[in-house]
């Protein structure tokens, strides 16, 4: 059967939930008074409500929109029975409403923040681990800059390392949708790993950023090193047929500025916001807000990847919010990726602005009709960057309100890195298609986290 087919009435709600006695403050289901709103809203979803687009859980992906609805569309779990329907409260639910084996359509509803890292860092540490002494281990007065890190304490790191991701990961199965209900619902510390699976929707979540409690310091990386760091909100590895929608991305309570530094370099603590790597196909960004964050969303991670990442890696990004973030919005390898309709706003002063979209290896990038808001210091030439020779084309694009050529002024004002146009190809995969003029305003409104319609 074709995953179009709708369901015509919503089957009633399994509870993955302690219920506890009321605090203060706190509704009669012992719940905050705006988790218990969004709790009561997850059992009026679950009452009988006909037709997918009355219950964001049971909504299916448009034909025609994007990649992610290219041969047999993605439904996710919008045909889950009673006894795959689980509404979380706490990460180890969620991580367990994942876990339910079988691959039959599942709904996991999000209620309230869940917190992959209540515990803190400390909860992650190896016996033995010490911060203090690997700085002095390894600073570069001792250590030098010729020769990776290691050693007791190197390894004691990556213990500690390796017991936070095995905490912080959640391995999203096959035909799932993971669905915030109400308007504040979210994820705080946690990876959504889409690894190897079919058909898959993640949406109306305010995803923070993890924040990695134990970055290494590699002496090599760059003439005075850095620090670099592991774990992305969400991350689509090998995977097909994915829709994002509605989603907010961001660094929360923990930017980049409040980070500390060390040896004179920041120590980083985030990596990406959104990665879509390593063979994977058919992806359908939509109606996203990505803010505050640097390398923020990363179609192909590495150049010679190009055995699992040629002929794939086709992702459409439309209506999304790229908010004040640094770099990567996309940075593309081997995709066709179609980037129409968004939002970028670029800020200038001390913002460390690097670039938008990212020209790679190979790929074959179609940005049209978006519009991009810039600080008055910042050259309209560096929305582009060149990162190996590959055609782009840019039309329609408008910036501070008014039409420009992308490439031309990318390469007019940067010609020791002349960019070629022509992708090569059309899209066709778009449901709807707004003026440039009327992004700002239409995406700033309705984009991100709680504003599904």
């Amino acid at each position: 059967m074709n995953r179009r087919t709708k369901l015509g009435v919503v089957a009633a709600t399994a509870l993955v939930l302690t219920v506890t006695a009321p605090a203060a403050g706190a509704s009669a289901d012992g719940l905050p008074a705006t988790d218990a709103a969004d709790l009561s809203a997850a059992g009026a979803f679950a009452a009988g409500t006909a037709g997918w687009t009355a219950d964001p859980a049971r909504a299916t992906l448009p034909a025609g929109d994007g990649w992610a609805s290219d041969g047999a569309g993605t439904t996710g779990g919008s045909a889950a029975e009673a006894s795959r329907v689980f509404t979380v409260t706490t990460w180890e639910e969620f991580r367990a409403a994942l876990a339910v084996p079988g691959t039959e359509p599942r709904i996991v509803r999000v209620v309230g923040t869940l917190d992959a890292t209540a515990d803190g860092c400390a909860a992650f540490e190896a016996p033995g681990y010490d911060f203090d002494q690997y700085l002095a281990d390894f600073h570069p007065d001792v250590w030098g800059y010729k020769n990776a890190v290691s050693g007791p304490q190197e390894t004691l790191r990556i213990a500690s390392a390796t017991a936070q991701a095995l905490a912080i990961k959640a391995k999203v199965p096959a035909n799932t949708t993971v669905v915030g209900v109400g308007r504040h619902a979210g994820i705080t510390g946690g990876s959504l790993q889409v690894q190897g699976v079919d058909n898959v929707i993640v949406r109306n979540l305010t995803l923070e950023s993890p924040l990695d409690c134990f970055p290494q310091w590699d002496p090599k990386d760059g003439p005075t090193g850095a620090w670099n760091s592991e774990y992305d909100s969400l991350v689509v590895y090998g995977s097909t047929h994915v829709w994002i929608d509605h989603n907010t991305f961001t660094d929360g309570a923990h930017p980049d500025s409040s980070l500390p530094s060390y040896y004179g370099e920041v120590y980083q603590q985030h990596d990406g916001e959104l990665d879509v790597v390593r063979g994977a196909d058919l992806v359908t960004a939509s109606w996203n807000v990505f803010t505050d964050h640097d390398k923020t969303l990363m179609i192909g991670n590495s150049d010679s990847a190009g055995a699992t990442d040629r002929g794939k890696l086709r992702v459409t990004l439309h209506h999304n919010l790229f908010d004040k973030v640094v770099e990567r919005a996309p940075r593309v390898r081997f995709g066709q990726v179609d980037a129409y309709n968004n939002h970028f706003v670029v800020a200038g002063g001390a913002a460390p602005y690097v670039y938008s979209l990212g020209i790679g290896i190979e790929s074959q990038l179609v940005a049209e009709k978006n519009a991009f808001t810039l600080d008055a210091d910042v050259p309209a030439g560096k929305i582009l960057k060149k990162w190996k020779d590959a055609p782009v084309t840019t039309t329609g694009n408008y910036v501070n309100g008014a039409p420009v050529d992308l490439l031309a002024v990318h390469n007019e004002q940067y010609p020791a890195e002349v960019l070629r146009g022509d992708a090569g190809w059309t899209p066709v995969l778009r449901t709807r298609v707004d003026h440039p003029r009327a992004v700002p305003a239409l995406v700033d409104h309705r984009a991100g986290a709680g504003r599904l319609r």
